[in-house]
């Protein structure tokens, strides 16, 4: 799928210019990770451009569940349908989905393309990339284990760029 097919989607949806501008931003920082041979840059370029399509329905955390049902409804491949499932920080487990009255279901981020994807949109505010640093002090609200898992997520791909 390319590029302008990834934006009609998302407007279609109902996305702002502004999602779809941090969707383009995201894009560009997952491409600087996915250089290694092991990458499917494809699937990063789609999965980054797609990850904040359930935000044309809600702003809140739901928007990655909703997102993976309209790319499953769209018949787009499982493997774009999981990074937009699990893009939220460095993931959510079951048990922190249940405790934030989303579907208990783990959603982290196993796939090198969801650890991507994943990792660029923490440091894309807006269509501003952000240090590390800044992504933590702007997590200083989440629980400590988040924070930890976000960090972690940030060294691991940082050994991509």
């Amino acid at each position: 799928m390319r590029e302008p097919d990834c934006i009609d989607l998302l407007r279609r949806a109902g996305c702002s210019e502004g999602v779809i501008a941090h969707c383009r931003a995201v894009r560009d920082l997952a491409l600087t990770y996915a250089s290694d041979p092991m990458v499917d840059r494809d699937l990063v370029e789609v999965g980054a451009l797609l990850h904040d399509i359930g935000r044309g329905v809600t702003h809140d955390l739901r928007h990655a569940r909703v997102g993976g049902a309209i790319c499953r409804s769209l018949g787009l491949d499982e493997a774009v349908v999981s990074i937009v499932e699990r893009h939220i920080g460095a993931g959510l487990t079951a048990d922190e989905c249940s405790l934030l009255n989303l579907v208990p279901r783990d959603c982290m981020p196993w796939t090198l393309e969801e650890k991507i994807v994943a990792h660029a949109d923490n440091l894309v505010k807006g269509t501003r990339i952000i240090t590390m640093e800044e992504r933590l002090q702007h997590a200083i609200a989440l629980p400590r284990r988040q924070r930890e898992r976000i960090c972690r997520l940030g060294l691991d791909m940082e050994l991509f760029r």
